[in-house]
């Protein structure tokens, strides 16, 4: 069920309705202070008193001092009860909503009008009548200014309670962030000072010992040579990665670095293309279905899948058509790349199938599944990937 709330607007007039109803209520049944006055003489400062209700929060000056004459109206004019309830009303308003001098001044006059009254009724009836005098002006002149300022206190104490909180979360949070920069820029040291030499390192010696395997003339196809380009290859590519890494990891705003996505196969493509025309290779590429807006996870897992299948196929692939077919059905992306198959003719080095090692991986960790094998004359490799990763659903 939905709750509403009235405004400031609608709280006052619904005061000054309920007060005047109630005023009119009590005439109507004659309960009323009865003097000899004309019958009906006190709905006048009822009705005006409704009225300024209605300013109750914007004039509180000019409301507490026609309030007051009013109220002295309603004594001689036959008291009414809702009359005086509703200058209570406006004493506590203007003490809630005016300023902290006004607060004061109400606080004086309130005290002052009590005395004077109370000593004024001990000089002309008895003790009795003068505590009861005081009495009533305490109730009316002083109990709703004492409410009010108590009431505005303690809003002014939880709003610097508030402003507090927020103060002390705001630096948190500042120190947080200046907390994850220097952890970042440590990790970014130590990636570029240990594991980035390291790949550079191996890179290196690879490729000294290829140069090394070539002037002793050994067949291109010698496993010696296959194993030192696979080390050489991969070692630029994580050197590459490693480098993307460090460059996020220096950034301040994490939402500088963009990770790969589907919608640039067309430039992996156009590269496979210009990489593969000296041998005999071409790139073809279909999409089945309605792409949507995939996980970020889901994306980079599909980009990264399809680019090492392109490159497995630069490397291993015999001359012809290298079919990549993306379907995007509801509950998950097929990724299928049909690639010609040439069987013996390139040993098997050591380290050949880390891609497709990672491929399985990267789809394992979704909750999808990846299946790589000959199917006749063709090298074919299918990866399914959840749309949700991990198969829950949402």
């Amino acid at each position: 069920m939905r709750k509403t709330s009235l405004g400031p607007r609608q709280e006052d007039l619904l005061i000054a309705v309920a007060g005047l109803l109630g005023g009119l209520v009590l005439t109507a049944f004659g309960a009323y202070d009865h003097i000899r006055v004309p019958a009906g003489a006190n709905l006048l400062p009822l009705v005006a008193m409704a009225g300024l209700e209605l300013l109750r929060r914007t004039r509180p000056w000019w409301t507490v001092g026609v309030g007051g004459a009013l109220f002295v109206a309603n004594i001689f004019a036959g008291s009414n009860l809702a009359t005086v309830i509703m200058y209570t009303d406006l004493l506590y308003a203007a003490t809630l909503y005016g300023s902290r001098r006004m607060a004061t001044v109400l606080h004086l006059t309130g005290a002052a009008t009590t005395m004077v009254l109370s000593t004024l009724v001990l000089m002309y009836g008895t003790v009795a009548d003068a505590l009861l005098a005081a009495c009533f002006a305490g109730l009316v002149l002083i109990a709703p200014v004492w409410t009010a300022d108590i009431l505005r206190e303690h809003r002014e104490r939880a709003d610097t309670e508030r402003l507090r909180a927020e103060q002390t979360a705001l630096l948190a949070e500042l120190d947080r962030r200046e907390a994850v920069v220097g952890e970042r820029a440590r990790m970014a040291r130590e990636l570029h000072d240990v594991v980035a030499n390291h790949l550079s390192a191996i890179a290196i010696h690879a490729t000294g010992a290829q140069s090394l395997a070539r002037r002793q003339e050994r067949a291109p196809d010698d496993p010696l040579l296959v194993a030192m380009a696979v080390i050489r290859e991969n070692s630029v590519q994580g050197l590459a990665e490693m480098r993307r890494m460090i460059g996020l990891l220096r950034e301040k705003d994490e939402g500088s670095y963009e990770a790969p996505k589907l919608e640039a196969l067309d430039t992996l493509l156009t590269r496979a293309r210009a990489a593969g025309r000296d041998g005999g290779l071409s790139f073809e590429l279909t999409e089945d279905g309605e792409r949507g807006d995939l996980p970020a996870p889901v994306d980079l897992a599909a980009y990264r899948i399809v680019q090492e299948s392109v490159t497995n196929a630069l490397k291993h692939a015999a001359p012809g058509t290298v079919r990549l077919g993306l379907t995007y059905r509801p509950e998950c992306l097929e990724i299928v790349t049909d690639s010609p198959y040439r069987e013996g003719e390139t040993p098997a080095a050591p380290g050949a199938r880390a891609g497709l090692v990672g491929m399985g991986e990267r789809a394992g960790l979704l909750g999808g599944s990846l299946e790589a094998g000959p199917d006749g004359e063709r090298w074919r490799v299918r990866a399914v990937l959840p749309r949700v990763p991990g198969g829950e659903e949402s």
